[in-house]
C-alpha cells in the first residue's frame, strides 16, 4: 500500500514539474523572435502535453503511441528487408575492404594494402578509365538525344503516338534479344553496317572498324546506352516539357522570340530540375554499368578483355571469379566514394543555382 502511494506522489510530482515546464514555455513562445527557436519550442511543449495526458490517463500507451506503433508495423517488413539485404552488407563490405578474406580461410587485417594494390593493377586502371570514358559519353549524348526527342514529339506531329512508343520500346525490350540484334548489326564481316562502309564508302576490308575489340568496345556500348536508355528519360523530358505553361510561349512569340530565343529563355530554365534529375540518374547508372558490357562485349566465354572492362564487373570478377572478397570490396569503396563525389557535387551546383535564381 505504502508503495502504491509513493508511486502515485512520484507521477503527481512528475505532471506538476512537467505541467510548470509547459507554462513557462507556453510563457516564452510569444516573446521568442527566432522562428527556428520557437518551432522547437512549439515541438516541445507538444511533447509536454502528450506526456502529461498520458501520465494523468494512467494507461500504457497513449493514442499518439498506438498510432505510431502501427506506421511503425507498416514501415518494420521493408526495414528488415532494407537491413538485412542491402544496410548489412555494405557495412560488412565496408570493413572487409580492409580486411583479406577468401571465404573459407581465417580473415586477416589488411589494413590499406587493398587500396594500395589498387594503384598497380594494371586491370584495374583500365576498368576506372573505361567506366569514367563511359560516362563522359553517355551523360551528355543521352540527355541530348532525349531532350531532342521529347521536344520534337511534344509537338502536334502527324502519329507521335506511334514514335513515342517506337522510342521507348527498346527501353522495356530484353536486354539479351536487343544486344543480340546490335552485334548481327555491327558484325566485322556479316553486319550491314560494315556492309554499308565496304561498298559505298570503299573502307577496305581489312580496314573495317571491329566494333566489339579494342579501343572500339567502349564506344559501341556509348553508341548502344544511349539508344536503349534515350526512351525512358525523353518520357521525362516530355512531362516536364508538359509542365511549362503555354502563356510564356505566347508572350515570347509577342516579343519577337524565336525558336532558339524560346528554347533558350523559356524551355532550358523551366527545365532545369528536370534535367538535374535525368542527369543524376544517369551518371549513377552509367557508374553502375555491368550488364551492358557483358552483352556486348563479353565474348563466348563472357569475360571481358583490359579494353571493354569496367569497375562493377571487375568488382564481379575479383569476388567470385578470384575470390579476393576483400580487394573486390576495396575496388567497390572506390566506386562508391566516385559515385558519393560527383553527386554531391551536382546537388551542390544546383543548390548554388537556386540560390542564385532566389
Amino acid at each position: 500500500m505504502e508503495n502504491v502511494k509513493q508511486i502515485s506522489e512520484e507521477k503527481k510530482n512528475k505532471i506538476q514539474e512537467m505541467q510548470r515546464e509547459l507554462d513557462l514555455l507556453i510563457r516564452a513562445i510569444g516573446d521568442e523572435r527566432d522562428p527556428v527557436q520557437k518551432r522547437k519550442m512549439s515541438v516541445r511543449v507538444d511533447t509536454l502535453h502528450r506526456n502529461i495526458s498520458h501520465l494523468k490517463s494512467g494507461k500504457l500507451m497513449s493514442r499518439e503511441g498506438k498510432r505510431d506503433l502501427v506506421a511503425y508495423s507498416f514501415i518494420a517488413p521493408n526495414f528488415i528487408g532494407f537491413a538485412v539485404f542491402t544496410l548489412i552488407p555494405i557495412i560488412f563490405a565496408f570493413a572487409l575492404a580492409f580486411l583479406q578474406w577468401d571465404g573459407s580461410n581465417p580473415v586477416q587485417f589488411a589494413g590499406l594494402d587493398n587500396f594500395k594494390e589498387l594503384w598497380t593493377d594494371t586491370f584495374f586502371r583500365a576498368a576506372l578509365k573505361n567506366t569514367i570514358i563511359y560516362c563522359i559519353g553517355t551523360v551528355p549524348l543521352t540527355m541530348i538525344a532525349s531532350l531532342g526527342l521529347a521536344i520534337i514529339l511534344n509537338q502536334k506531329v502527324f502519329g507521335r503516338g506511334v514514335f513515342r512508343t517506337l522510342s521507348f520500346f527498346p527501353y522495356v525490350a530484353s536486354l539479351v534479344a536487343v544486344t543480340a540484334v546490335w552485334k548481327m548489326l555491327f558484325h566485322p564481316s556479316k553486319g550491314p553496317i560494315n556492309n554499308v562502309l565496304y561498298t559505298i564508302f570503299k573502307v577496305p576490308a581489312e580496314s573495317l572498324p571491329q566494333w566489339f575489340t579494342g579501343s572500339l568496345v567502349v564506344l559501341s556500348m556509348i553508341l548502344f546506352s544511349v539508344w536503349k536508355y534515350m526512351g525512358y528519360y525523353m518520357v521525362i523530358y516530355l512531362a516536364g516539357l508538359q509542365g511549362i505553361s503555354s502563356e510564356l510561349y505566347e508572350a515570347g512569340s509577342l516579343d519577337g522570340a524565336g525558336t532558339w530565343q524560346k528554347f533558350r529563355y523559356i524551355t532550358w530554365p523551366q527545365l532545369r530540375s528536370t534535367t538535374f534529375f535525368v542527369v543524376v540518374m544517369l551518371t549513377i547508372n552509367c557508374f553502375k554499368v555491368y550488364d551492358i558490357a557483358i552483352m556486348l562485349a563479353g565474348g563466348g566465354s563472357g569475360e571481358l578483355t583490359p579494353s571493354g572492362t569496367v569497375l562493377v564487373y571487375y568488382i564481379y570478377q575479383k569476388a567470385f571469379i578470384d575470390w579476393k572478397l576483400g580487394y573486390s570490396s576495396a575496388v567497390a569503396m572506390v566506386l562508391f566514394v566516385m559515385v558519393l563525389l560527383v553527386t554531391i557535387l551536382q546537388f551542390r551546383g544546383q543548390a548554388k543555382y537556386e540560390k542564385g535564381e532566389a
